[in-house]
């Protein structure tokens, strides 16, 4: 199977879950054969071509055009349905950001296709490739397929697949080739304007390697000072459940769930939450979870890797106690 792996970066910086989608594509092609293909779409990006080609991947195709220097629906659409058209491949993947929710159903409609969107994981079942989805919230899943023909458009959800267990290019480095696309201004029925940029405040959770999270728990907003200390021992980010961020204990971007951010850090320390579904459906892609509720029959306990069954008060302080001896 030939795979085509779309990857997104923004004024040079990549958004990491275009590496996650390359795990997913290399993940596929083991259990289907075949091989996979990267493309950077853009203008100026060649190093990070450069950098793409050190992966394990077959061929990094580089998409540069003066019009594509800026995010356009349009731009992308038309740049990237010549060089699908060209290339060829049967299956074309892409991480499920909020760009790629805006052009890539264009993209995939454009060539007479349907597009199975925000999938969490995929198998091979008797030749054919069976793609994973959650439903209501992630209280179920839903197994999708294509009857169509090739190519075939996939978005993988933030958090599906892990990153680091990206491979790295077992000669070196792949050949990087130019892709050509013919642009013009009429084919951009939009103006890109100044780039939305967020509050000094906030964060990217999405990309925090380590994460204290604390929900309902906590029981008053004061005792969140304790939450806090232990996330600066530990070097982490602080986030919570919906409850503490709808009391405005926290501000909304550090919400963890289906509502708010969806994570997969190496270590996601819960403290004092039940494990709702919605909280759930953000953080089961965490490579270690480690859970402290007073309550043995919580939910969280069950996808927790280390469960503690204590009071969260008792055990805050004596772990950044622990922590900070251990600078010393």
């Amino acid at each position: 199977m030939k795979i085509l792996v779309i990857t997104e970066q923004r004024q040079g910086k990549w958004n990491n879950t275009s590496f996650e989608t390359l795990v997913a594509a290399q993940q596929i092609v083991a259990a289907t054969s075949g091989a996979v293909s990267a493309a950077v779409i853009g203008n100026g990006v060649a190093t990070l071509a450069e950098e793409l080609a050190s992966k394990n991947v077959a061929e990094v195709l580089l998409v540069e055009h003066d019009l594509l220097e800026s995010y356009t629906p349009d731009g992308y659409g038309v740049a990237l349905k010549q060089v699908i058209e060209a290339v060829k491949p049967e299956l074309v993947l892409f991480p499920h950001t909020y760009q790629v929710r805006d052009f890539a159903p264009k993209l995939a409609a454009s060539l007479g296709k349907g597009m199975i969107g925000d999938c969490v994981g995929f198998r091979s079942e008797g030749g054919k490739l069976v793609f994973v989805r959650q439903m209501f919230q992630g209280k179920t899943a839903a197994d999708v397929t294509f009857t169509g023909a090739a190519p075939w458009f996939v978005s993988f959800q933030s958090g599906a697949f892990r990153a680091d267990l990206l491979a790295a290019h077992p000669g070196g480095k792949a050949p990087v080739n130019a892709a050509k696309v013919a642009l013009n201004a009429g084919d951009i029925r939009t103006k890109p304007l100044e780039l939305f940029k967020e509050a000094k405040s906030a964060v990217d959770l999405t990309q925090a390697p380590l994460i204290v999270a604390i929900g309902r728990g906590i029981k008053a907003p004061e005792n969140i000072a304790q939450a806090e200390a232990l996330a600066k021992a530990l070097g982490a980010e602080i986030a919570a459940s919906r409850p503490i961020c709808d009391e405005g204990w926290l501000p909304m971007e550090r919400q963890i769930g289906s509502s708010g951010q969806t994570v997969a850090p190496k270590l996601y320390l819960a403290l004092g939450i039940s494990g709702a579904i919605q909280h759930v459906v953000g953080m089961k892609g965490s490579r270690t979870i480690v859970a402290v509720n007073k309550d043995q029959n919580a939910p969280i306990f069950e996808i927790a890797d280390y469960g503690i069954v204590g009071d969260i008060f008792e055990i805050m302080p004596a772990l950044t106690e622990e922590l900070q001896k251990a600078k010393w």
